[in-house]
Protein backbone atom coordinates (compact mmCIF):
# COMPACT_ATOMS: atom_id res chain seq x y z
CA UNK A 1 0.00 0.00 0.00
CA UNK A 2 1.35 3.24 -1.17
CA UNK A 3 2.19 6.35 1.63
CA UNK A 4 0.62 9.49 1.42
CA UNK A 5 2.97 12.05 0.90
CA UNK A 6 2.59 13.20 4.66
CA UNK A 7 3.09 9.83 5.87
CA UNK A 8 6.08 8.95 3.81
CA UNK A 9 7.37 12.54 5.22
CA UNK A 10 6.73 11.66 8.53
CA UNK A 11 8.43 7.93 8.37
CA UNK A 12 11.48 9.31 7.44
CA UNK A 13 12.20 10.85 10.44
CA UNK A 14 11.32 7.74 12.46
CA UNK A 15 13.82 5.23 14.80
CA UNK A 16 13.28 1.49 12.93
CA UNK A 17 11.60 0.69 16.58
CA UNK A 18 8.96 3.21 16.42
CA UNK A 19 7.92 2.31 12.50
CA UNK A 20 7.41 -1.22 14.05
CA UNK A 21 5.04 0.17 16.94
CA UNK A 22 3.54 2.26 14.17
CA UNK A 23 2.83 -0.10 11.32
CA UNK A 24 1.82 -2.99 13.57
CA UNK A 25 -0.61 -0.62 16.05
CA UNK A 26 -2.30 0.66 13.15
CA UNK A 27 -2.67 -2.49 11.26
CA UNK A 28 -4.48 -4.48 14.43
CA UNK A 29 -6.15 -1.33 15.20
CA UNK A 30 -7.60 -1.63 11.23
CA UNK A 31 -8.44 -5.14 11.66
CA UNK A 32 -11.05 -3.87 14.26
CA UNK A 33 -12.40 -0.64 12.93
CA UNK A 34 -12.96 -2.79 9.22
CA UNK A 35 -14.95 -5.46 11.54
CA UNK A 36 -17.28 -3.22 13.05
CA UNK A 37 -18.09 -1.28 9.81
CA UNK A 38 -18.03 -4.89 7.40
CA UNK A 39 -20.87 -6.50 9.47
CA UNK A 40 -23.34 -3.47 8.46
CA UNK A 41 -23.86 -4.43 4.89
CA UNK A 42 -24.15 -8.12 5.92
CA UNK A 43 -27.06 -7.80 8.23
CA UNK A 44 -29.69 -8.22 5.88
CA UNK A 45 -28.13 -11.77 4.82
CA UNK A 46 -27.52 -12.95 8.22
CA UNK A 47 -31.14 -12.04 8.96
CA UNK A 48 -32.42 -14.27 6.11
CA UNK A 49 -29.45 -17.22 6.80
CA UNK A 50 -30.10 -17.45 10.60
CA UNK A 51 -33.32 -16.07 10.80
CA UNK A 52 -33.25 -13.37 13.23
CA UNK A 53 -34.91 -11.23 14.28
CA UNK A 54 -34.66 -7.19 14.16
CA UNK A 55 -34.36 -6.94 17.89
CA UNK A 56 -31.36 -10.27 17.38
CA UNK A 57 -30.30 -8.55 14.37
CA UNK A 58 -29.87 -5.53 16.71
CA UNK A 59 -28.15 -6.88 19.27
CA UNK A 60 -25.06 -8.39 16.83
CA UNK A 61 -24.11 -4.90 16.57
CA UNK A 62 -24.84 -4.02 20.07
CA UNK A 63 -23.64 -6.52 21.64
CA UNK A 64 -20.00 -5.77 20.13
CA UNK A 65 -20.08 -2.40 21.34
CA UNK A 66 -21.50 -3.24 24.70
CA UNK A 67 -18.54 -5.37 25.51
CA UNK A 68 -16.26 -2.51 23.84
CA UNK A 69 -16.91 -0.17 25.58
CA UNK A 70 -17.00 -2.01 29.28
CA UNK A 71 -13.47 -3.13 28.69
CA UNK A 72 -11.22 -0.30 27.40
CA UNK A 73 -10.23 1.15 30.68
CA UNK A 74 -10.07 -2.21 32.30
CA UNK A 75 -7.99 -3.13 29.32
CA UNK A 76 -5.42 0.09 29.82
CA UNK A 77 -5.10 -0.87 33.37
CA UNK A 78 -4.28 -4.67 32.56
CA UNK A 79 -1.59 -3.20 30.50
CA UNK A 80 -0.14 -0.89 32.76
CA UNK A 81 -0.16 -3.94 35.19
CA UNK A 82 1.18 -6.98 33.05
CA UNK A 83 2.71 -5.37 29.91
CA UNK A 84 0.99 -3.39 27.19
CA UNK A 85 2.65 -5.96 24.28
CA UNK A 86 1.72 -9.04 26.23
CA UNK A 87 -1.73 -8.00 26.42
CA UNK A 88 -1.78 -6.21 23.12
CA UNK A 89 -1.30 -9.46 21.38
CA UNK A 90 -3.42 -11.64 23.60
CA UNK A 91 -6.31 -9.04 22.68
CA UNK A 92 -5.35 -10.11 18.83
CA UNK A 93 -5.32 -13.50 19.37
CA UNK A 94 -8.53 -12.80 21.03
CA UNK A 95 -9.88 -11.32 18.83
CA UNK A 96 -8.92 -13.63 16.16
CA UNK A 97 -10.53 -16.80 18.04
CA UNK A 98 -13.79 -14.66 18.17
CA UNK A 99 -13.82 -13.74 14.74
CA UNK A 100 -14.04 -17.30 13.54
CA UNK A 101 -16.57 -18.48 16.33
CA UNK A 102 -18.75 -15.78 14.73
CA UNK A 103 -18.11 -17.26 11.37
CA UNK A 104 -18.99 -20.79 12.26
CA UNK A 105 -22.17 -19.56 14.31
CA UNK A 106 -24.89 -21.92 13.75
CA UNK A 107 -27.45 -20.13 15.43
CA UNK A 108 -27.91 -16.06 16.03
CA UNK A 109 -27.72 -16.57 19.63
CA UNK A 110 -24.09 -17.93 19.12
CA UNK A 111 -23.10 -15.37 16.76
CA UNK A 112 -24.25 -12.49 19.40
CA UNK A 113 -21.83 -14.28 22.18
CA UNK A 114 -19.19 -14.38 19.84
CA UNK A 115 -20.12 -10.78 18.85
CA UNK A 116 -19.59 -9.95 22.88
CA UNK A 117 -16.51 -11.75 22.58
CA UNK A 118 -14.75 -9.97 19.58
CA UNK A 119 -15.63 -6.92 21.65
CA UNK A 120 -13.61 -7.82 24.55
CA UNK A 121 -10.70 -8.25 22.26
CA UNK A 122 -11.21 -5.19 20.08
CA UNK A 123 -10.87 -3.21 23.20
CA UNK A 124 -7.33 -4.55 24.39
CA UNK A 125 -6.34 -3.97 20.57
CA UNK A 126 -7.72 -0.85 20.33
CA UNK A 127 -6.84 1.08 23.34
CA UNK A 128 -3.57 -0.32 23.57
CA UNK A 129 -2.42 0.46 20.31
CA UNK A 130 -3.13 4.12 20.97
CA UNK A 131 -0.76 3.72 24.44
CA UNK A 132 1.84 1.87 22.68
CA UNK A 133 1.87 4.41 20.07
CA UNK A 134 1.65 7.39 22.08
CA UNK A 135 4.20 5.84 25.13
CA UNK A 136 6.85 5.28 21.40
CA UNK A 137 7.07 9.25 20.26
CA UNK A 138 8.35 12.56 22.07
CA UNK A 139 5.51 15.57 21.93
CA UNK A 140 7.33 16.75 19.64
CA UNK A 141 6.53 14.13 16.99
CA UNK A 142 3.42 12.38 18.37
CA UNK A 143 0.86 14.45 16.70
CA UNK A 144 2.46 13.28 13.08
CA UNK A 145 2.50 9.75 14.24
CA UNK A 146 -0.79 9.92 15.64
CA UNK A 147 -1.83 10.96 12.56
CA UNK A 148 -0.82 8.21 10.69
CA UNK A 149 -2.50 5.75 13.26
CA UNK A 150 -5.33 7.52 12.33
CA UNK A 151 -5.06 7.54 8.62
CA UNK A 152 -4.44 4.28 8.07
CA UNK A 153 -7.82 3.20 10.13
CA UNK A 154 -9.42 5.68 7.77
CA UNK A 155 -8.97 3.02 5.17
CA UNK A 156 -11.10 0.91 7.26
CA UNK A 157 -13.73 3.61 7.65
CA UNK A 158 -13.78 3.95 4.11
CA UNK A 159 -13.47 0.14 2.92
CA UNK A 160 -15.65 -1.18 5.66
CA UNK A 161 -19.09 -0.52 3.64
CA UNK A 162 -17.56 -1.62 0.36
CA UNK A 163 -15.58 -4.73 1.50
CA UNK A 164 -18.77 -5.95 3.63
CA UNK A 165 -20.62 -5.96 0.56
CA UNK A 166 -18.67 -7.48 -1.90
CA UNK A 167 -17.70 -10.04 0.39
CA UNK A 168 -21.25 -10.69 1.19
CA UNK A 169 -22.36 -10.42 -2.62
CA UNK A 170 -19.12 -11.85 -3.77
CA UNK A 171 -19.07 -15.13 -1.36
CA UNK A 172 -21.30 -14.85 1.68
CA UNK A 173 -21.53 -13.08 4.89
CA UNK A 174 -18.75 -15.44 6.90
CA UNK A 175 -16.31 -14.04 5.03
CA UNK A 176 -16.46 -10.67 6.79
CA UNK A 177 -15.24 -12.40 9.98
CA UNK A 178 -13.08 -14.99 8.15
CA UNK A 179 -10.95 -11.59 6.67
CA UNK A 180 -9.77 -11.58 10.21
CA UNK A 181 -7.66 -14.55 10.65
CA UNK A 182 -4.96 -14.37 8.83
CA UNK A 183 -4.50 -10.76 9.64
CA UNK A 184 -4.69 -11.27 13.36
CA UNK A 185 -2.39 -14.71 12.89
CA UNK A 186 0.19 -12.84 10.83
CA UNK A 187 0.37 -9.78 13.52
CA UNK A 188 0.85 -11.80 16.92
CA UNK A 189 4.44 -13.25 16.20
CA UNK A 190 5.12 -9.44 14.77
CA UNK A 191 3.99 -8.01 18.43
CA UNK A 192 5.84 -10.45 20.27
CA UNK A 193 8.91 -9.90 18.21
CA UNK A 194 9.19 -6.35 17.04
CA UNK A 195 7.62 -4.01 20.27
CA UNK A 196 9.24 -3.79 23.67
CA UNK A 197 7.45 -4.31 26.80
CA UNK A 198 6.44 -1.19 28.50
CA UNK A 199 4.46 -1.37 31.02
CA UNK A 200 2.66 1.70 34.01
CA UNK A 201 4.09 3.13 36.74
CA UNK A 202 1.44 1.18 39.12
CA UNK A 203 2.20 -2.20 40.04
CA UNK A 204 -1.30 -2.63 42.31
CA UNK A 205 -4.26 -3.72 40.50
CA UNK A 206 -7.29 -1.29 41.21
CA UNK A 207 -9.46 -4.18 41.49
CA UNK A 208 -12.58 -2.27 43.32
CA UNK A 209 -11.96 0.95 40.47
CA UNK A 210 -11.92 -1.42 37.67
CA UNK A 211 -15.51 -2.82 39.13
CA UNK A 212 -16.78 0.54 39.91
CA UNK A 213 -16.39 1.92 36.21
CA UNK A 214 -17.10 -1.23 34.32
CA UNK A 215 -20.22 -1.28 35.95
CA UNK A 216 -20.79 2.28 35.84
CA UNK A 217 -20.05 2.45 31.46
CA UNK A 218 -21.90 -1.09 31.52
CA UNK A 219 -24.81 0.78 32.86
CA UNK A 220 -24.59 3.79 30.53
CA UNK A 221 -24.49 1.82 27.62
CA UNK A 222 -26.95 -1.21 28.08
CA UNK A 223 -29.38 2.33 29.12
CA UNK A 224 -28.51 4.17 25.59
CA UNK A 225 -28.80 1.07 23.34
CA UNK A 226 -32.19 0.03 24.78
CA UNK A 227 -33.58 3.46 25.12
CA UNK A 228 -35.08 3.67 21.64
CA UNK A 229 -36.50 0.27 21.64
CA UNK A 230 -37.58 0.15 25.73
CA UNK A 231 -38.51 3.82 25.86
CA UNK A 232 -36.05 6.55 27.17
CA UNK A 233 -38.81 6.71 30.05
CA UNK A 234 -39.15 2.74 30.77
CA UNK A 235 -38.16 1.53 34.30
CA UNK A 236 -35.36 -0.59 32.39
CA UNK A 237 -33.75 2.33 30.89
CA UNK A 238 -33.98 5.25 33.85
CA UNK A 239 -33.04 2.22 36.00
CA UNK A 240 -29.85 1.48 34.24
CA UNK A 241 -28.67 4.59 33.34
CA UNK A 242 -29.50 6.05 36.75
CA UNK A 243 -27.38 3.00 37.93
CA UNK A 244 -24.95 3.51 35.54
CA UNK A 245 -24.35 7.62 36.85
CA UNK A 246 -24.37 6.49 40.25
CA UNK A 247 -21.54 4.17 40.10
CA UNK A 248 -19.76 6.44 37.74
CA UNK A 249 -20.19 8.69 40.99
CA UNK A 250 -19.09 6.46 42.69
CA UNK A 251 -15.56 5.39 40.99
CA UNK A 252 -14.85 9.10 41.28
CA UNK A 253 -15.32 9.60 45.04
CA UNK A 254 -13.27 6.09 45.28
CA UNK A 255 -10.74 7.30 42.78
CA UNK A 256 -9.90 10.57 45.01
CA UNK A 257 -8.71 8.82 47.77
CA UNK A 258 -7.58 5.13 46.17
CA UNK A 259 -3.86 4.42 47.31
CA UNK A 260 -2.93 3.55 43.42
CA UNK A 261 -5.95 4.67 41.37
CA UNK A 262 -6.67 3.13 37.93
CA UNK A 263 -7.39 6.91 36.84
CA UNK A 264 -6.05 9.93 39.23
CA UNK A 265 -9.16 12.46 39.29
CA UNK A 266 -6.04 14.93 39.03
CA UNK A 267 -5.59 14.72 35.63
CA UNK A 268 -9.34 16.57 34.84
CA UNK A 269 -8.10 19.51 36.34
CA UNK A 270 -6.03 20.13 33.18
CA UNK A 271 -8.25 21.69 30.54
CA UNK A 272 -6.22 20.07 27.38
CA UNK A 273 -6.87 16.46 29.16
CA UNK A 274 -10.89 17.38 29.83
CA UNK A 275 -11.66 19.78 27.20
CA UNK A 276 -10.17 17.12 24.60
CA UNK A 277 -11.76 14.51 26.11
CA UNK A 278 -14.96 16.41 25.97
CA UNK A 279 -14.45 17.34 22.34
CA UNK A 280 -13.58 13.61 21.13
CA UNK A 281 -17.01 12.29 22.89
CA UNK A 282 -19.13 14.68 20.63
CA UNK A 283 -16.91 14.69 17.86
CA UNK A 284 -17.46 10.72 17.56
CA UNK A 285 -21.61 10.91 18.66
CA UNK A 286 -21.93 13.23 15.84
CA UNK A 287 -19.49 11.15 13.35
CA UNK A 288 -21.18 7.52 14.32
CA UNK A 289 -25.13 9.00 13.92
CA UNK A 290 -24.20 9.96 10.71
CA UNK A 291 -22.59 7.05 9.18
CA UNK A 292 -25.24 4.81 10.75
CA UNK A 293 -27.73 6.72 8.73
CA UNK A 294 -25.48 7.70 5.77
CA UNK A 295 -25.55 4.66 4.46
CA UNK A 296 -29.25 3.67 4.82
CA UNK A 297 -30.07 7.03 2.80
CA UNK A 298 -28.14 5.91 -0.16
CA UNK A 299 -30.08 2.81 0.35
CA UNK A 300 -33.68 3.87 1.33
CA UNK A 301 -33.58 6.61 0.09
CA UNK A 302 -31.79 6.77 -3.41
CA UNK A 303 -32.24 3.29 -4.08
CA UNK A 304 -29.17 2.17 -3.78
CA UNK A 305 -27.47 -1.36 -3.14
CA UNK A 306 -25.20 -2.07 -0.44
CA UNK A 307 -21.88 -2.26 -2.32
CA UNK A 308 -22.56 0.78 -4.52
CA UNK A 309 -23.54 2.72 -1.06
CA UNK A 310 -20.40 1.63 0.36
CA UNK A 311 -18.13 3.12 -3.15
CA UNK A 312 -20.60 6.42 -2.65
CA UNK A 313 -19.02 7.03 0.75
CA UNK A 314 -15.89 7.20 -0.52
CA UNK A 315 -15.60 10.69 -0.53
CA UNK A 316 -16.69 11.04 2.81
CA UNK A 317 -14.45 8.61 4.55
CA UNK A 318 -10.97 8.71 2.49
CA UNK A 319 -10.60 11.69 3.47
CA UNK A 320 -9.44 10.78 7.05
CA UNK A 321 -6.57 8.73 5.12
CA UNK A 322 -5.34 11.63 2.94
CA UNK A 323 -5.76 14.47 5.74
CA UNK A 324 -5.23 13.02 8.95
CA UNK A 325 -1.77 12.39 8.59
CA UNK A 326 -1.10 16.29 7.39
CA UNK A 327 -3.28 17.44 9.99
CA UNK A 328 -1.43 15.68 12.92
CA UNK A 329 2.28 17.15 11.45
CA UNK A 330 0.39 20.54 11.84
CA UNK A 331 -0.99 19.58 15.56
CA UNK A 332 2.65 19.34 16.61
CA UNK A 333 3.61 22.88 14.84
CA UNK A 334 0.49 24.90 15.67
CA UNK A 335 -1.01 23.15 18.62
CA UNK A 336 -4.15 21.52 19.37
CA UNK A 337 -7.01 24.18 19.45
CA UNK A 338 -7.41 25.43 16.03
CA UNK A 339 -7.45 21.74 14.96
CA UNK A 340 -10.10 20.94 17.69
CA UNK A 341 -12.41 23.90 16.88
CA UNK A 342 -12.16 24.52 12.98
CA UNK A 343 -12.38 20.12 12.84
CA UNK A 344 -16.18 19.82 14.51
CA UNK A 345 -16.80 23.21 13.07
CA UNK A 346 -16.42 21.92 9.55
CA UNK A 347 -18.35 19.09 10.17
CA UNK A 348 -21.21 20.71 11.54
CA UNK A 349 -21.22 22.61 7.82
CA UNK A 350 -20.92 19.94 5.68
CA UNK A 351 -23.85 17.43 8.03
CA UNK A 352 -26.00 21.02 8.24
CA UNK A 353 -25.05 21.06 4.49
CA UNK A 354 -26.29 17.94 3.48
CA UNK A 355 -29.46 18.60 5.97
CA UNK A 356 -30.72 21.34 3.47
CA UNK A 357 -30.43 19.43 0.35
CA UNK A 358 -31.80 15.57 1.04
CA UNK A 359 -34.40 14.61 -0.63
CA UNK A 360 -36.15 11.55 -1.75
CA UNK A 361 -35.20 12.12 -5.40
CA UNK A 362 -32.02 14.54 -4.42
CA UNK A 363 -28.91 13.30 -6.95
CA UNK A 364 -25.63 12.27 -5.80
CA UNK A 365 -23.23 14.74 -7.15
CA UNK A 366 -25.73 17.43 -4.86
CA UNK A 367 -24.28 15.46 -1.80
CA UNK A 368 -20.43 15.11 -2.71
CA UNK A 369 -18.92 18.76 -1.89
CA UNK A 370 -20.53 18.37 1.94
CA UNK A 371 -19.24 15.03 2.64
CA UNK A 372 -15.77 16.45 1.52
CA UNK A 373 -16.23 18.99 3.68
CA UNK A 374 -17.26 16.57 6.97
CA UNK A 375 -14.77 14.40 6.29
CA UNK A 376 -11.53 16.85 6.28
CA UNK A 377 -13.35 18.39 9.75
CA UNK A 378 -13.42 14.83 11.15
CA UNK A 379 -9.81 13.99 9.85
CA UNK A 380 -8.58 17.09 11.42
CA UNK A 381 -10.19 15.97 15.02
CA UNK A 382 -9.15 13.03 15.51
CA UNK A 383 -5.30 13.70 16.06
CA UNK A 384 -5.70 16.95 17.86
CA UNK A 385 -7.82 15.56 20.74
CA UNK A 386 -6.06 11.87 20.92
CA UNK A 387 -2.55 14.34 21.46
CA UNK A 388 -4.20 16.72 23.48
CA UNK A 389 -5.13 14.32 25.90
CA UNK A 390 -2.08 12.11 26.38
CA UNK A 391 -0.23 15.04 26.09
CA UNK A 392 -1.45 16.33 29.40
CA UNK A 393 -0.08 13.40 31.51
CA UNK A 394 3.17 12.48 32.65
CA UNK A 395 4.86 9.84 30.26
CA UNK A 396 4.07 7.29 32.27
CA UNK A 397 0.63 7.41 32.51
CA UNK A 398 -0.23 7.77 28.81
CA UNK A 399 -1.76 4.40 28.88
CA UNK A 400 -4.57 5.64 31.49
CA UNK A 401 -4.67 8.74 29.45
CA UNK A 402 -5.80 6.10 26.03
CA UNK A 403 -8.23 3.88 27.88
CA UNK A 404 -10.11 7.16 29.12
CA UNK A 405 -10.32 8.54 25.56
CA UNK A 406 -10.97 5.59 23.69
CA UNK A 407 -13.91 5.23 26.21
CA UNK A 408 -15.36 8.40 25.34
CA UNK A 409 -14.96 7.95 22.07
CA UNK A 410 -17.14 4.82 22.22
CA UNK A 411 -19.14 6.16 24.86
CA UNK A 412 -20.11 9.02 22.26
CA UNK A 413 -20.87 6.62 19.48
CA UNK A 414 -23.41 5.16 21.63
CA UNK A 415 -25.01 8.16 22.56
CA UNK A 416 -24.71 9.96 19.02
CA UNK A 417 -26.84 6.74 17.12
CA UNK A 418 -29.34 6.43 20.58
CA UNK A 419 -30.22 10.50 19.96
CA UNK A 420 -30.04 9.98 16.07
CA UNK A 421 -32.27 6.66 16.37
CA UNK A 422 -35.15 8.84 18.60
CA UNK A 423 -34.57 11.75 16.22
CA UNK A 424 -35.14 9.62 13.06
CA UNK A 425 -37.82 7.74 15.24
CA UNK A 426 -39.84 11.28 15.86
CA UNK A 427 -39.84 12.85 12.60
CA UNK A 428 -40.10 9.63 9.84
CA UNK A 429 -40.01 5.91 9.55
CA UNK A 430 -39.12 3.14 6.58
CA UNK A 431 -42.64 3.13 4.81
CA UNK A 432 -41.31 5.08 2.13
CA UNK A 433 -38.38 6.96 0.60
CA UNK A 434 -39.98 9.88 1.49
CA UNK A 435 -40.69 9.23 4.83
CA UNK A 436 -37.00 7.92 5.19
CA UNK A 437 -35.66 11.29 4.27
CA UNK A 438 -37.72 13.13 6.27
CA UNK A 439 -35.72 11.02 9.55
CA UNK A 440 -33.13 11.21 8.21
CA UNK A 441 -32.74 15.10 8.06
CA UNK A 442 -33.60 15.34 11.72
CA UNK A 443 -30.76 12.79 12.80
CA UNK A 444 -28.10 15.15 10.71
CA UNK A 445 -29.65 17.91 12.82
CA UNK A 446 -28.59 15.77 15.39
CA UNK A 447 -24.99 15.13 13.90
CA UNK A 448 -24.74 18.94 13.35
CA UNK A 449 -25.52 19.94 16.83
CA UNK A 450 -23.01 17.58 18.56
CA UNK A 451 -20.47 18.76 16.22
CA UNK A 452 -21.09 22.21 17.52
CA UNK A 453 -21.02 21.35 20.76
CA UNK A 454 -17.55 19.74 20.24
CA UNK A 455 -16.27 22.89 18.70
CA UNK A 456 -17.31 24.73 22.20
CA UNK A 457 -15.08 22.22 23.85
CA UNK A 458 -12.09 22.94 21.93
CA UNK A 459 -12.20 26.19 22.26
CA UNK A 460 -11.53 25.64 25.96
CA UNK A 461 -8.20 23.95 25.52
CA UNK A 462 -5.68 26.01 26.27
CA UNK A 463 -3.03 27.69 24.20
CA UNK A 464 -0.09 26.56 22.80
CA UNK A 465 1.86 27.30 25.39
CA UNK A 466 0.24 26.14 28.33
CA UNK A 467 -0.97 23.04 26.82
CA UNK A 468 2.88 21.78 27.18
CA UNK A 469 3.70 23.07 30.42
CA UNK A 470 4.55 19.41 32.53
CA UNK A 471 1.81 17.88 33.23
CA UNK A 472 1.14 17.02 36.90
CA UNK A 473 3.08 13.94 38.51
CA UNK A 474 1.41 10.75 39.11
CA UNK A 475 1.60 9.78 42.96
Amino acid sequence: MAQSAPAAGVCTGMTNRQRWILVLAALAAFMTALDTLVVTTALSTIRVDLGASVEQLEWTVNAYNLSFAVLLMTAAALGDRFGRRRLFAAGIGLFVVASAACALAPSVGALIAARAVQGAGAAAVTTLALALVSTAFPPTKRGAALGIFFAVNGIAVAGGPLVGGALTQGLDWEWIFWLNVPIGIALIPLVLARIPESRGPDRHLDLAGLALVSAGVLGLVWGLVRANAAGWDSAEVLGTLLGGAALIAAFVAYELHARAPMLPMRFFRSRAFSAGNAAIFLTVGSLFCAVFFMAQFLQAGLGYGPLDAGLRLLPWTATLFFVAPLAGKLVDRFGERPFLVAGPLLQAAGMGWIALVADAGTGYSQMVPPLIVAGVGVSMSFPAAQNSVVGAVPPEAIGKAAGTNSTMRELGGVLGIALGVAAFAAAGSYASPGAFTDGFVAAMGVTTGLSVLAAACGLALPNRAALHEPAPVVS
